[in-house]
């Protein structure tokens, strides 16, 4: 198990180190960030000051090792338009995503499984067709237009939710959450459902694929010959089976609903990076792109390595297979 870790290790460092080098070159050589910044008055010289003055004037090699040593340090620069630092401003954000993408998370575990396990073990039903032609929709209609309806919806028309922005937050532990009033539901309550629609019908796809092959399995054909309770049957040997596949995939899934966001937050108005990185793109705000895809990919490498631990836990023939390879 030891080696297994370290192993996984080794590769999310290298992940880690080869974003660093192609986000900061492609982040680096699209635009110049001077000619938003400045103001159209200024002269020659003051535009050369302001570049000099941001690090602009240099080679991008030499950007590059600047970039290098500070991200050493844990500093990947401060914002052109802030002032501040990148990492920072994407830290204070990310309270709001993080928190938006886990009750999204939860919304498709819910939701998802619970109606993929009868799709899969009634498929002739009436129900289960009516199930499956709704996860094809969730899996069609685009996010932003899901999210205009939503709000058309339970905001204008029926008036019970709020249409934008998020609720009073309470401070845990230095983690800001909206989740401890009922305000704070009320306000995460249609983006999350709108960013975890794709989510849902990706679950019942997959608890109904599983629970169909499961049910066929000798050992579920042996449970029902001793007279097991279906309760029983579907919650320790067909839901058990079927989870590793299905945590998997959420696990991966989780870092999406966070890199993902920005159009769900963008309808919404919820203040997270997704928000954040939107203006960035719009004014050329490197350091700040830079650092928000570098929090995503590692965040995209931890999860996957949890992922892996997890699955090499639920399954020790993972292991073994990597060990003989």
């Amino acid at each position: 198990m030891l080696a297994f870790i370290l192993r996984r290790l080794a590769q999310a460092l290298f992940v880690i180190a080869a974003m660093l080098v192609i986000v900061f070159f492609g982040v680096n050589v699209v635009g110049d960030p001077i000619y938003m910044l400045i103001s159209p008055e200024m002269d020659q010289q003051q535009i050369a000051e302001t570049a000099r003055a941001l690090g602009l004037d240099r080679p991008i090699w030499e950007q590059f090792l600047v970039f290098l040593k500070n991200a050493a340090q844990g500093d990947l620069g401060r914002s052109f338009v802030h002032g501040e630092s990148a990492i920072k401003l994407i830290l204070h954000r990310m309270p709001a995503t993080l928190e938006l993408a886990f009750v999204a998370l939860v919304l498709a575990i819910v939701i998802g499984l619970p109606l993929g396990l009868y799709a899969g073990l009634k498929p002739e039903s009436r129900l289960s067709r009516f199930i499956m032609a709704v996860s094809i929709l969730g899996f069609s209609l685009p996010t932003f237009w899901v999210g205009l309806m939503l709000i058309l919806t339970f905001a204008v028309g029926l008036g019970w939710l709020p249409a934008t922005g998020r609720g009073p937050t309470v401070s845990i532990l230095g983690f800001e959450t909206s989740l401890l009033s009922l305000d704070g539901w009320k306000h995460v309550a249609l983006p999350a459902f709108n960013l975890a629609l794709l989510k849902i019908s990706l679950v019942i796809r997959l608890a109904r694929a599983g629970a169909r092959e499961a049910a066929l399995m000798d050992y579920v054909k042996f449970a029902r010959a001793k007279g097991l309770s279906q309760g029983r049957i579907i919650g320790v040997h067909i839901l058990k089976n079927i989870m590793i596949p299905i945590v998997t995939v959420l696990g991966l899934e989780f870092g999406s609903l966070v890199a993902f966001s920005v159009v769900t937050e963008t309808i919404f108005a919820w203040p997270g990076m997704g928000r954040l990185l939107l203006e960035a793109i719009t004014r050329l705000d490197r350091p700040v792109i830079v650092a928000y895809v570098m929090v995503v990919v590692v965040l995209f490498v931890t999860i996957n390595l949890l992922v892996d631990l997890v699955y090499s836990a639920l399954d020790p023939r993972v292991r073994l297979t990597e060990a003989t390879s």
